[in-house]
């Protein structure tokens, strides 16, 4: 059998699904995929490999490649390596991203970029599949056209032929979202698109081949389609489903265990540091839309250090309350003090079943579900179809049938992914649906660590990091609706309870100590001040992404402090939020700041206030502010090389600055649009357009 290597790189279990998948489909074509992770380097060796090479690579924070493909990164990138290095790779690659954010897939384009340089040649078509509006969309049809374009390779004299002309037979799916088209992609997508030397992209239309039909004569009435039910068209059509996941794990209980034993350390690979919380302050007012809070970690006895703008990670638990009600509708509350034991199941047709790296050796079954599984992940087809299995009523089994469908990928969309359904919401749903334990481990991913941008400066609170955030609050989208909320900040609202003060807050007097929390620093960190002080900058966050910036004038007060005579360049902050009078974060420390000299200049604006004192249409937003000081910032930016920071909501936020820059660009130049997108991009080339957002 014809001989592929299968690598990938993944931070949050995607890209790892995905290359599982294309492993498991290869044998039906001819082929057998080779699978490793990047990480895994004693596996496999580039240098010598001369079969086929596919690569799937997830992207994270705001353009980097997963902590698993680092190591990788950083070998491959070595200045020394020769320009025919890989001369002899022949390679695909697919990436995935998310085009709310502006270094779309840059994780794969990075180790496609470099692979290139060393001299590796393309048998297939990148691939750059966006979550934002589904990677299925580009997923599906990239991994059906990955064989023809193996068969081709394969082919060829050796594998060595050149196949360029193949190359442009094979589907582009670089941008590929069945009818988004790529001019109404965000601006900030299309600048990390764009190559300065490129005018443009080209999109083409594939189709997916038939996997599984199913058929239903069931007939439905014309009403709205919901997470259970189907209208025609959808509801009479013969289905396109997934090849079901072959089952892999056995899952044994064995006695419950002792108090000792539920110590387990909960360590993704990096240093974990336990450290107690010894200050919170609600720095929101009671009639605030959002309750915003800043909490102090003492660090002190620790080797934890960090920089101003650097991010760290909080290991968090599950809702208790959740995981008592999964126990419960999996018939499980009797064995949830007992050890779980996995093994692999004999006779399994998964290729490298291993257990889940995530999932540790004796823990109980509670601490299983709250600590090391994400359960609100939102299910993905795969999960969908493994559940078709375990449903009785013939109607739920369809209509999962459907959300796992081809043809019902909208519906997928709409009321499963756009919607943020999880586990529970789908049992809740569907009420036959009673999968075993093991079906859960198999598909519900590893408990993410929630990251959080660091408020403050070490010269200014020696010991201490401070970070601020709103407490996520939402209501499910399912009946009956209920009141959630997020994962961490839930749990460390509860948590600070009574340290709380500020707002009418009396801080109490905690008997049994400080509560602690775990910890670790993040791998990869750029959104810091330039080395040289004299260059200018502008910090552009609203609401709690103003975080960070409070370091960087932390920090320069400290500096500035102990250079007097130094050069030390403007810092200009552009901050908004709701209401002058309820959410005006830092508000004492900015004018202090401004007081000082350190903050140059600070605009501010109010999204919900009514303007007063006859002013006539006030700025609302950051990018409004930009928009009004568009010479200083086109200055700032283009003439005296400066850095501009943006900090918060990826979708709106982020979006609007990178308009708003654009715009102003085109203003000030007299360029036309593209033309001051080359210029946004070159900033961002040139690590002077920098980001700390989030979705």
């Amino acid at each position: 059998m014809r001989r592929f290597l299968l690598l990938y790189a993944t931070q949050c279990g995607q890209a790892k699904a995905i290359a599982e998948e294309i492993s498991e489909k290869a044998g039906a074509h001819g082929f057998f995929a080779d699978l490793h992770c990047l990480s895994e380097s004693d596996k496999y060796d580039l240098k010598a490999e001369r079969d086929p090479l596919v690569v799937v690579v997830s992207t994270t924070g705001t353009g980097d490649p997963p902590d698993t493909a680092i190591k990788f990164v950083k070998k491959i990138r070595d200045k020394t390596l020769p320009p025919d290095f890989f001369s002899h790779l022949r390679y695909g690659l697919l990436g995935l991203g998310d085009s709310e954010y502006t270094y779309f897939c840059n994780g794969g384009k990075i180790i496609d970029k470099r692979l290139q340089e060393l001299g590796a040649q393309h048998f297939y078509k990148t691939g750059h599949a966006d979550d934002c509006v589904g990677l299925e969309l580009v997923v599906e049809p990239w991994i059906d056209g990955l064989w023809t374009a193996l068969n081709k390779q394969f082919a060829s004299s050796e594998g060595k032929a050149n196949m360029t002309s193949d190359i442009s037979t094979i589907p582009d799916v670089s941008l590929q979202t069945d009818g988004v088209k790529p001019e109404i992609l965000p601006i900030d997508s299309q600048i990390a698109l764009l190559k300065l030397d490129d005018p443009g992209r080209k999109v083409s239309e594939t189709s997916t081949p038939n996997i599984t039909s199913v058929h239903s004569g069931t007939l439905i009435e014309d009403f709205e389609p919901s997470l259970t039910q189907s209208i025609p068209s959808l509801s009479q059509s013969a289905l396109n489903i997934p090849t079901l996941p072959p089952e892999y794990l056995d899952v044994q209980f064995q006695e419950p265990l002792s108090q000792e034993q539920h110590q387990v350390s909960f360590s993704p690979g990096d240093t974990v540091f336990q450290v107690p919380i010894s200050k919170a302050i609600q720095l929101t007012k009671k009639d605030a839309i959002k309750t915003t809070l800043l909490l102090e970690l003492d660090i002190s006895n620790t080797t934890f250090s960090y920089q101003p703008g650097d991010s760290f990670n909080i290991i968090c638990p599950n809702d208790a309350s959740e995981v008592q009600e999964l126990l419960q509708r999996l018939q499980l509350s009797e064995k949830r003090e007992h050890s779980v034991l996995l093994k692999i199941k004999e006779n399994n047709k998964k290729k490298g079943a291993a257990i889940p790296p995530h999932i540790p050796e004796k823990v109980s079954l509670e601490f299983l579900l709250t600590w090391c599984l994400e359960i609100r992940a939102v299910p993905k087809k795969a999960f969908l179809r493994a559940l078709v299995e375990y449903t009785s009523d013939s109607a739920e089994k369809r209509r999962l049938q459907e959300l796992c469908s081809k043809q019902g990928a909208s519906d997928y969309n709409n009321f499963i992914r756009d919607s943020y359904v999880s586990l529970l919401d789908l049992l809740h749903a569907f009420p036959t649906c009673r999968p075993p334990l093991s079906v859960l481990l198999e598909h519900l991913p590893k408990l993410r660590a929630r990251p959080y941008s660091c408020a403050s400066s070490c010269l200014f609170h020696p010991g201490k990091l401070h970070f601020a955030f709103n407490i996520v609050e939402f209501l499910s989208s399912l009946e009956p609706v209920t009141l959630r909320k997020g994962v961490c900040t839930g749990w460390l609202s509860l948590m600070v309870d009574s340290l709380l003060q500020g707002n009418g807050k009396e801080g109490k007097d905690v008997e049994a100590g400080f509560p602690e929390i775990s910890i670790f620093p993040h791998t990869t960190n750029s959104f810091r001040l330039p080395n040289d002080t004299s260059v200018p900058i502008i910090m552009i966050g609203p609401g709690t992404g103003i975080a960070p910036f409070i370091g960087f004038l932390q920090h320069r007060e400290k500096i500035q402090e102990q250079h007097p005579d130094g050069n030390f360049g403007a810092m200009w902050l552009f901050f908004g939020c709701r209401h002058k009078d309820r959410d005006y974060l830092f508000r004492e420390d900015l004018n202090h700041f401004l007081k000082n000299g350190i903050l140059t200049h600070l605009k501010v604006c109010f999204s919900r206030d009514v303007p007063v004192n006859g002013e006539d249409n006030p700025p609302k937003y950051v990018q409004d502010n930009i928009r009004l000081y568009s010479q200083q910032v086109t200055r700032i930016l283009l003439q005296e090389k400066g850095y501009v920071y943006v900090c918060g909501d990826a979708k709106g936020m982020a979006k609007g600055v990178s308009d708003a820059l654009v715009e102003v660009f085109s203003k000030e130049t007299g360029v036309e649009k593209l033309g001051a997108m080359r210029m946004l991009a070159t900033l961002r080339e040139e690590k002077r357009y920098l980001q700390d957002i989030w979705s």
